[in-house]
C-alpha cells in the first residue's frame, strides 16, 4: 500500500507550515518518517506544488514523479480531487496498479507509526471502503450555537437542557489518517455504509493551523521526547 502525503506550497493560516522548522527538522519530516516505519506501507509519495516541498520531502525519504497543477492548489481546490488526479496519473503513466491508498496529512505530526497501522489493519480486517481517524469531542455538540453578526446566540441543534453526563459521546475527524479504497473515491466519497473510525488520543490528534497550533505541537513533542 502506498502513502500519499499532500503537502500544497500555499498556506494563509501559517505561511510554509508544511516544512517550517519543528525542533531542528521540517515538520512534514514527522509525517514522512512514521510513514516509513509502516510494515503496510511500500513508499511514501509527496503530492506538493512546491518544489522546495518536494525537495525536502525527497530528503527524507518520500517519493515525487510529478508536481500538482496549480489549479488542485489554490484555497477552492478539493483534497479529493487531487487524491484523484494523484491516483489516475500514477496508474496510467507509472505502472501503478493502486486500489487502495494512505493519506497523511503533514500538519499532524504527533500521530505515530501505531496510528497508521492500526487505521491500515481495521481496513484491512473490515474490507473497509475507507477509515478515516477520529478523536473524542470534550465538549458536547449541543453546546455549539452559531453566533449571529450582531452577537446573539443561534442554535445548530434542537434546544435541550441536560446534563453533561445525559449527552452521549461525539467525535471529529482529527485529520491524521485516512485509508480508501480508490473505487470509493473515484465516486468523490469519503464515507459509505462500509466506513470506520480508528481512534485517537487527544494528545495525538492536534492539526496545525496556525502559529499557536505549532507552538503547542512544539510543547507536546518536547513533553514526548523527555518522557
Amino acid at each position: 500500500m502506498i502513502a500519499v502525503i499532500p503537502a500544497r506550497g500555499g498556506s494563509k493560516g501559517l505561511p510554509g507550515k508544511n516544512i517550517k522548522d519543528l525542533l531542528g527538522k521540517p515538520m512534514i519530516a514527522y509525517t514522512i518518517e512514521e510513514a516509513l516505519k509502516s510494515k503496510y506501507i511500500t513508499e511514501v509519495i509527496i503530492s506538493t506544488d512546491c518544489k522546495e516541498i518536494e525537495e525536502v520531502a525527497i530528503k527524507y525519504g518520500a517519493k515525487s514523479s510529478f508536481l500538482r497543477p496549480e489549479y488542485l492548489a489554490s484555497d477552492s481546490a478539493k483534497a479529493i480531487d487531487n487524491y484523484i488526479y494523484t491516483i489516475d496519473r500514477l496508474n496510467k503513466e507509472f505502472n501503478y496498479d493502486i486500489k487502495d491508498f494512505v493519506v497523511l496529512q503533514p500538519t499532524s505530526p504527533l500521530r505515530t507509526v501505531e496510528d497508521i497501522d492500526g487505521a491500515i489493519k481495521l481496513f484491512k480486517e473490515k474490507a473497509a471502503d475507507s477509515v478515516v481517524s477520529y478523536t473524542e469531542e470534550h465538549h458536547p455538540i449541543e453546546w455549539h450555537k452559531y453566533i449571529t453578526e450582531d452577537g446573539k446566540f443561534e442554535n445548530i441543534f434542537e434546544e435541550k437542557l441536560l446534563n453533561r453526563q445525559e449527552i452521549k459521546k461525539s467525535y471529529f475527524p482529527n485529520g491524521a489518517v485516512f485509508v480508501f479504497d480508490y473505487e470509493l473515491i473515484k465516486q468523490e466519497k469519503y464515507y459509505s455504509d462500509n466506513s470506520y473510525a480508528y481512534i485517537m488520543p487527544r494528545l495525538r490528534s492536534v492539526d496545525v493551523d496556525t502559529i499557536e497550533d505549532f507552538k503547542y505541537i512544539k510543547f507536546l513533542l518536547q513533553e514526548r521526547s523527555s518522557n
